[in-house]
């Protein structure tokens, strides 16, 4: 299999250099929601950096975010010296969306680097511009013989862990940017809306976790300006406005940007907040979410507000973005033999059994929120994700798994891979009907990747009803331990565009590849 160099290209070198810094500050002054580091005056500044995401063979967005009103200009170009650039008006920046945009860029060549720089212009004398921001992003291949990398993981400033100046910042995001992927899928929990970030901790050795804070993240997340403000609070770290700049991302959500374990209809009895309705709390947030992420279904691309899409990456790869949290039933002790709801949906339960079916990929990635067969409890009674520990027939949420597993092997759907985070700790799960009580479907892997920037769990117990055997796991054996104490962890896939196999490594902070799995196409079950 071929072996893409990690290191960055010259070509990209660009990128950093067109970066705006943000001052590792141990407290962040809020200025009228402007970039700390920025006066306010004199001409629009873009200090929050650039995102590309939901990239295709000749589409993407483009996002910025500036410290007041403003013209959004994109420029592309084929190369950094952007000579003879094409040019895109994009959207006025303003307060109702507090201050950010996202620009959809079309016609693009497939397969290509592209380079893009964003201009914000005075709109009153759109002459006056500030310092153009730039990045780049490749645009996906028409032709199967392009190798694809791309890497995963999710749960960034969780349970109190932020931006540790003393430790460089998230610095695993400078270590993902040299493996030069071609996209970053963000599993969910972009941000902990539930969990305020304090000046400091002390850790277990007498040590103290230094975190840089903000007025929106010194308490839960309840109005727009605190969701809009948990959102904005990553983008004050160097590493990750870097890895924006470099890497289209891929962005689905999960329990955490609203609050720990919610779903459509709750009512909380939870006294740090004082808005109890969840769903007014999940409307804010996914406000916020649509602005500070570029995402093709999310308002202005699309009216609908969803989360869960297709992004077809080429012949050798779809990517099927689940949304677990907004159309669930309410976590119960998951046993009622009949269920309709699940944790899908049956609009988008239907939506998956017809995108897969109509699937022409090698690849097929399911990118799943939450686990299939690791026990995620909620409480002493309910339980969170699919499994509730009963190794027996399908109950509860397993039943939309199974009708959907069994579509799968009755379709003939070859090369479905599944990959989540959520559980932080990292494991690889090997599912077959041989070991499982329900056995109408095909085997199938499940790799679990995360945290990112938050606190590691140990490791949960398997639900038999589907098979799984645990081929690799490593977390710690207490809660809560710190980015200090434990590794930091991500995925990354690469698929050779010669012989089309997928391989699979689990990697932790530091460059260490703990597990490696190679899947060959077209196989059933590996």
């Amino acid at each position: 299999m071929s072996q893409r160099q990690p290191s960055p290209s010259p070509r990209r070198r660009s990128v950093l250099r067109g970066s705006l810094a943000v001052p590792a500050a141990l407290t962040v002054p809020a200025l009228a929601g402007a970039a700390p580091s920025l006066a306010l005056s004199g001409r629009p500044k873009a200090g929050w950096g650039v995102q590309a995401g939901d990239v295709t063979a000749h589409s993407g967005l483009v996002w910025v975010r500036s410290d007041r009103p403003a013209r959004m200009i994109v420029e592309t170009s084929a190369t950094e010296s952007f000579r003879d650039p094409q040019r895109w008006r994009g959207p006025l920046l303003g307060p109702d969306t507090d201050f950010t945009g996202t620009t959809r860029l079309h016609g693009l060549p497939a397969g290509e680097q592209i380079h893009y720089r964003v201009l914000l212009a005075d709109p009153d004398d759109p002459r006056r511009t500030g310092r153009p921001v730039t990045g780049t992003f490749r645009t996906t291949p028409k032709a199967r013989k392009q190798d694809v990398r791309f890497l995963w993981s999710g749960d960034i400033a969780g349970q109190g862990w932020g931006i540790n100046p003393d430790r460089g910042g998230y610095r695993i995001f400078e270590e993902m940017r040299r493996r030069d992927p071609d996209f970053f899928l963000c599993s969910g929990d972009n941000i902990y809306a539930d969990g305020p970030i304090l000046p400091s901790v002390t850790l277990p050795d007498g040590t103290v976790w230094r975190n840089v804070t903000t007025e929106e993240k010194s308490k839960v997340a309840e109005s727009l300006a605190e969701f809009r403000g948990a959102f904005r609070y990553n983008l004050l770290d160097d590493n990750l406005r870097r890895f924006n700049a470099q890497v289209p991302s891929i962005v689905q959500w999960d329990d955490h940007e609203v609050r720990n374990n919610w779903y459509p209809g709750q009512i909380l009895d939870d006294a740090r907040y004082t808005e109890k309705n969840v769903d007014v709390l999940a409307g804010r947030s996914l406000r916020a979410f649509s602005e500070y992420f570029p995402v093709s279904t999310l308002p202005p691309g699309d009216e609908d507000g969803r989360v869960h899409r297709v992004l077809r990456h080429g012949p050798l790869l779809d990517v099927f973005v689940l949304d677990m949290r907004s159309y669930r039933n309410a976590n119960s002790p998951n046993r009622q033999p009949d269920d309709a709801t699940g944790i899908l949906g049956a609009r988008q339960l239907a939506w998956l059994k017809r995108e897969l079916s109509r699937s022409r990929a090698v690849w097929k990635v399911i990118a799943s929120d939450m686990p299939l067969g690791i026990v995620v409890a909620d409480g002493r009674e309910n339980f969170e994700a699919v499994a509730q520990g009963d190794p027996g027939k399908p109950l509860g949420r397993e039943l939309q798994i199974a009708e959907l597993l069994r579509h799968i092997k009755h379709r003939k759907i070859t090369g479905t891979v599944w990959l989540t985070a959520d559980v932080h700790y990292t494991s690889a799960q090997h599912y077959d009907p041989s070991r499982a009580a329900f056995k109408d479907f095909a085997p199938f892997w499940e790799f679990v990747s995360g945290p990112l920037a938050a606190g590691g769990f140990p490791a949960t117990k398997l639900d038999g009803t589907f098979g799984p055997e645990q081929k690799f796991i490593k977390a710690p054996s207490r809660a809560n331990t710190s980015p200090a104490e434990t590794p930091q962890y991500f995925g990354e896939v690469d698929i050779d565009g010669g012989s089309g196999e997928l391989t699979v490594r689990l990697r932790q902070e530091g460059g260490g590849v703990l597990f490696t799995k190679v899947l060959r196409p077209g196989r059933v079950g590996q």
